[in-house]
């Protein structure tokens, strides 16, 4: 292929890229914004790689599909590729979702803190949010745009491709605490996280599931989604706890049910008036001690001070 030519779709296509070396484009990778570029198109064969998060695509065609880009630009990269759709397939694939464009990681220090970054960490600080946490589940947060004054907390599937972010607003004042992105929330959360051959424990919202750490997948709700079921079938997952705040326990009762209907063990860990991430990490943790049989105690046991 022109080499010039591709360089050229790249940049309208994408962005200009950070540097090239060995006849590659390196850029920011338009999957997982990851703080360094580190995602890589060979202008020869148009393939391209991030060595962040696994995102690839065999053509440069194909890469502005999943990308979602102009139409126009998608033919001029299958025309100098000479990639061709099959007769009948969808032009573009999936919207790929991602991160804000404001999105900044709250691990990386800033020259100068800015008010709204400090006030993040201190609104972590309080839900028993440490930055061990913040740089496994690469939280973030946005000063400008849409997710204005939100912290940003990123889900990804087993393939280390983004499939859904939650955005809190972290002022008190706020009239909408949460506004979530532009995709359905029929995924499962933190998958890249989870050992299906270990117990999982299923909670409501995120900040439950970074609070309980071990094998812990919120919900998003009271209910898991299709997905989830679907994933946790596939994978023959054993046993399931449910760490649900007390105004669900009758919705609980029903996913007992269904679960012992498709074989796996389902109980309860019987939670005090707090949910799971008022209460921490080593008080959940010594609460489902007191309440779960010794298979699960041995699964959980001298992970308290981890």
């Amino acid at each position: 292929m022109d080499t010039q030519k591709v360089l050229d779709l790249i940049q309208r296509g994408i962005a200009s890229p950070r540097s090239i070396k060995n006849g590659e484009a390196v850029l920011f990778c338009p999957n997982c914004s990851h703080r360094k570029p580190k995602f890589q198109i060979n202008l020869s064969s148009g393939k391209s790689h991030c060595w962040v998060c696994n995102f690839s695509s065999h053509t440069l065609a194909q890469l502005f599909r999943k990308l979602s880009v102009n139409p126009e630009l998608i033919k001029e990269a299958a025309s100098l590729s000479g990639d061709r759709l099959r007769k009948g397939s969808k032009q573009t694939d999936n919207k790929l979702l991602r991160l804000p464009a404001e999105f900044t990681p709250l691990w990386v220090l800033a020259s100068s803190q800015s008010y709204l970054r400090k006030h993040v960490v201190t609104y972590l600080m309080e839900r028993n949010i440490r930055m061990g946490d913040v740089i496994r589940y690469g939280i973030g947060y946005c000063e400008e745009g849409p997710y204005a004054r939100r912290v940003i907390i990123p889900s990804y599937n087993s393939s280390g491709q983004l499939n859904y972010f939650v955005a809190r607003d972290v002022f008190p004042d706020s009239k909408m605490k949460y506004k979530n992105p532009p995709t359905s929330k029929n995924v499962v959360m933190f998958e890249l996280l989870t050992n299906w051959n270990e117990p999982i424990v299923l909670c409501e919202g995120v900040f439950d599931a970074i609070a309980i750490k071990k094998n812990a997948i919120p919900l998003l709700g009271k209910f898991p989604s299709t997905e989830l079921m679907k994933t946790m079938i596939s994978n023959r997952v054993k046993s399931v706890y449910l760490a649900l705040d007390n105004d669900a326990v009758a919705d609980g009762y029903k996913l007992v049910d269904e679960f012992t209907k498709l074989g796996i063990e389902c109980n309860f860990i019987k939670l005090t008036d707090q949910d799971p991430s008022d209460m921490g990490f080593k008080k959940f943790w010594e609460t489902a001690l007191d309440s779960k049989p010794t298979s699960f105690s041995d699964m959980i046991r001298g992970r308290l001070y981890v």
